[in-house]
């Protein structure tokens, strides 16, 4: 099969690696359609995220889709040919974390594009049949590799805890904060204002959920306060402290975005308050919402797709975040030969 594999110093290669076989329980997917999310560009341009180091070839991609063409012993035959979308964590089942369903926090985890786990620019993937989740035909390819984002998303909402007819401040317009007003506007919520500086962004918060959107540097005053939760997308430290006090007494506060290792609170707002602060890493259990939200069409995630890139031009997917109005770049790997695709926003 053909990867897309970054190595250490940032280049990239196409190359040919054999195709991997399924373990017991697992299943193998011909990929149809991957998501570049930013920790694959920072990857790419950094070579590290934290304690995630790129010390050997790795190949990226997290966000992913494909069809069930193969499974290992103790998986149903009749799985193949089922269109599933992937939930790329390879957790212990038998940890603490698991064991109490909270899976995504387990120390064993092995998530795709994570060094050293290889991820899903490549033509086959292997995985768990039980994080192979079957999508209606209704749902695109590329939607149902989107799933990953929005499973993002979703968790922040769930952290947020908002319920109908609440409020929310959602900080930064870019993937993850779409989403979350996505999903804040299917969870029924009335007054779901984004900030980000960037209009083109801001625009897209208007077609994506958002209630109203409010420039930072220019209108920050006028962003109001009484917000039953803050979400935070863009992990810009003044963003997060501008935030926080915009949060009704009794409030949530959720951290996304990654940013800034440590950060200066107002502690002792967040004590008078009694504002509960929370972080988001990755997921769980959110898939069976993002099928039914997808399929019921209570999100838009085709129209986030901007950009269409074969496996041969992967490394310009990884990059095309730097091209204005993009949102989300999405890799074909069986579009062999064929010209990337942008569409103006």
């Amino acid at each position: 099969m053909r990867a897309s594999v970054l190595h250490p110093g940032g280049r990239m290669t196409l190359e040919s690696r054999p195709v991997p076989t399924p373990d017991p329980g697992g299943v193998l997917v011909e990929v149809a359609a991957v998501g570049v999310c930013g920790s694959d560009t920072h990857y790419l341009r950094h070579g590290r995220i934290g304690e995630f180091v790129v010390t050997a070839p790795i190949v990226l991609g997290h966000e992913a889709s494909g069809r069930i063409v193969a499974v290992g012993a103790g998986v149903p035959v009749e799985r193949v040919g089922e269109r599933v979308s992937i939930e790329p964590q390879r957790p212990d089942p038998l940890s603490p974390e698991s064991l109490r369903g909270e899976y995504n926090l387990c120390p064993a985890m092995r998530f795709y594009a994570t060094p050293p786990v290889d991820g899903a620019l490549a033509e086959y993937v292997t995985i768990g049949s039980a994080f192979a989740h079957a999508v209606p035909d209704s749902v695109s390819d590329e939607a149902a590799a989107l799933f990953e984002p929005l499973s993002v998303g979703i968790a922040a909402l769930r952290k947020a805890a908002v319920g109908l007819g609440g409020s929310v401040l959602i900080a930064g317009a870019g993937p993850i904060g779409l989403l979350c007003a996505q999903v804040a506007r299917a969870s029924g919520l009335t007054r779901i204002v984004v900030t980000d500086p960037d209009p083109v962004r801001r625009a897209a918060a208007e077609r994506f959920g958002a209630t109203r959107v409010v420039d930072p540097g220019v209108d920050g005053a006028a962003v109001g306060d009484g917000f039953d939760a803050f979400v935070d997308a863009s992990g810009a430290p003044p963003a997060i402290r501008a935030g926080i006090p915009a949060v009704r007494p009794g409030g949530r506060i959720v951290l996304v975005g990654m940013g800034a290792d440590d950060l200066e609170l107002p502690v002792s707002l967040i004590q008078s308050r009694e504002l509960v602060l929370t972080g988001v890493f990755r997921y769980a259990n959110t898939w069976p919402t993002a099928i039914a939200l997808a399929a019921e069409g209570r999100v838009d995630l085709d129209g986030m797709v901007t950009g269409r890139f074969p496996l041969e031009r992967a490394e310009d997917a990884l990059n095309a975040d730097r091209e204005p109005g993009s949102i989300k770049a999405v890799v074909h790997p069986g579009r062999a030969g064929t010209e990337p695709h942008t569409e103006e926003l």
